[in-house]
């Protein structure tokens, strides 16, 4: 019998140490990704040789380490399953199990929550402060004065959340600073995702119909709709021009004033030229083939999403099962979370991903935030920390995003099913009716406005006069001179 329990003991330990070691090593990589990646926006003459500033980017490549893996823990536990149930007598998958995947949802709440709380208000309130009356000036001292600060923060916010408590939910309102962890900072994580959720609900369907102008300037349109020819012709005299601007005489005084903005100009049309040139140079297959296959898979996506949506607002009329829960045991390899197997269970990993990617597309092309999109060795210390937390923000409300909407059965593992608002049936029906709403107004404006305004721009209607309204033109002239153009 002792031997059995030595046994256990030491099959426990060793399951734990795999664990740890497996998590380090994902956490590692994703360290060093995010490192490149913040050194290669931030802007290098703010980065004095000082030893903090190292532990001040150290900081926001560990906060953005931590959103790229609340962006990765659905799709790791989604394929994690689908792997244990295509193997599941495999010695070597012995170290994919529900506990790896319970633990890893675990650290990446903590350390979300530390980054969020911590981490990144020090971080903003150090590159602020400046030490503290009558004291020796230093970086000390401004640690100093960023701890009182940050502490100062600290204690407004929970007073915050226990006013917000009391408010809400009477009966359950504390007198005890020990209930702190237990129930304040969860009840303040909560609010921080539900601010995360309906900040996503804004972003994703405006940044699902900007997906389409984006991957437009990325490829090769067909001739019809592009004239690169007459483009790039256009832009090479507009090279030559600055060009003999800037080799002209600089003794005046209007030239001087204006010379790094023309030459600021003149690299970015000679780059634009750079770019017209390399499109001319694209094949037939690249040109014809590339841009109507990635728009029509766009299109197959957004569309996707929707009809999902709208599935699981029948489904929560109908099946108290489709609301968002929370679950202590993944139970991995036991059934799919998909109807159709392996292939819908890849289907929710690309919608999931996707869904993410439109909506930093749509945060960053918003009026409110277009200010934070980073430039290449151009983005100072605060534009980092206020990327770093609106990333961590969005991807970290990304796994109660998507089962809320009904894109994947993967219940919550963790603290992420604790929020209070999943359990509201009003609040999860009525945000996925705003999704699917607002999804389709701005994918139908999308493919109209879009169609009209390339169908405008290939039969040359653009180079009307002002007066004459483009929107007035029949569409049998459209039809007529889009013939012409073919023959």
């Amino acid at each position: 019998m002792e031997t059995d329990d030595v046994s256990v003991r030491e099959q426990l330990f060793h399951n734990r140490v795999r664990e740890t070691i497996i998590c380090v090593l994902l956490f590692t990589c994703l360290y060093m990704v995010s490192y490149l990646i913040l050194t290669h926006f931030k802007k290098t003459a703010e980065f004095v040789t000082g030893e903090f500033y190292n532990h001040w980017l150290w900081l926001c490549t560990f906060t953005l380490s931590v959103a790229v893996c609340a962006v990765l823990l659905l799709p790791i536990s989604i394929l994690s399953n689908e792997v244990l149930l295509t193997f599941p007598q495999s010695y070597y998958m012995q170290w994919l199990n529900g506990s790896l995947i319970h633990g890893l949802w675990n650290l990446v709440f903590l350390f979300s929550n530390l980054s969020l709380v911590f981490l990144m208000p020090f971080a903003y309130f150090f590159t602020e402060s400046e030490g503290f009356a009558g004291s020796r000036k230093g970086v000390m001292a401004r640690v100093h004065e960023a701890v009182v600060l940050l502490l100062l923060l600290a204690l407004l916010v929970l007073g915050i959340v226990w006013v917000a408590s009391a408010l809400l939910h009477d009966n359950m309102a504390r007198k005890s600073l020990y209930d702190l962890w237990e129930y304040y900072l969860p009840y303040l994580y909560s609010g921080i995702s539900l601010f995360g959720v309906l900040l996503l609900l804004l972003c994703t369907p405006f940044g699902l119909s900007r997906m389409f102008s984006v991957t437009g300037r990325l490829l090769v349109k067909p001739r019809l709709l592009e004239d690169v020819e007459d483009t790039l012709s256009c832009t090479t005299f507009e090279e030559e021009s600055l060009s003999r601007k800037l080799k002209s005489d600089t003794t005046s005084c209007w030239v001087k004033l204006n010379m790094e903005a023309m030459k600021k100009e003149y690299l970015t049309v000679q780059s634009k030229r750079i770019a017209l040139e390399m499109r001319r140079k694209a094949s037939p297959w690249q040109r014809n083939l590339g841009y109507p296959l990635a728009m029509l898979v766009l299109l197959a996506l957004t569309v996707m999403c929707v009809l999902m949506v709208c599935f699981n607002v029948l489904e929560l009329l109908l099946d108290d099962t489709a609301m968002p829960r929370g679950m202590e045991d993944p139970h991995l390899g036991m059934a799919s979370f998909s109807m159709f197997g392996s292939l819908g269970a890849a289907v929710q990993v690309v919608l999931i991903l996707y869904l993410m990617v439109s909506s930093v597309v749509g945060f960053y092309s918003s009026p409110l935030f277009t200010g934070l999109l980073p430039r290449a060795q151009d983005t100072n210390l605060t534009q980092i920390i206020a990327n770093c937390v609106s990333l961590l923000i969005l991807s970290s409300a990304l796994p109660v995003f998507s089962r809320t909407l009904g894109i994947t059965r993967f219940d919550l593992l963790g603290d992420f099913g604790r929020y209070n608002w999943l359990g509201n049936f009003y609040i999860v029906f009525l945000y996925n009716m705003l999704f699917a709403g607002l999804t389709s107004a701005s994918l139908i404006k999308t493919v109209t406005w879009a169609v009209q305004r390339e169908l405008i721009r290939a039969f040359g209607l653009h180079r009307l006069p002002l007066t004459v309204s483009r929107s007035t033109v029949p569409f049998r002239l459209l039809l007529a001179s889009g013939l012409s153009k073919i023959q």
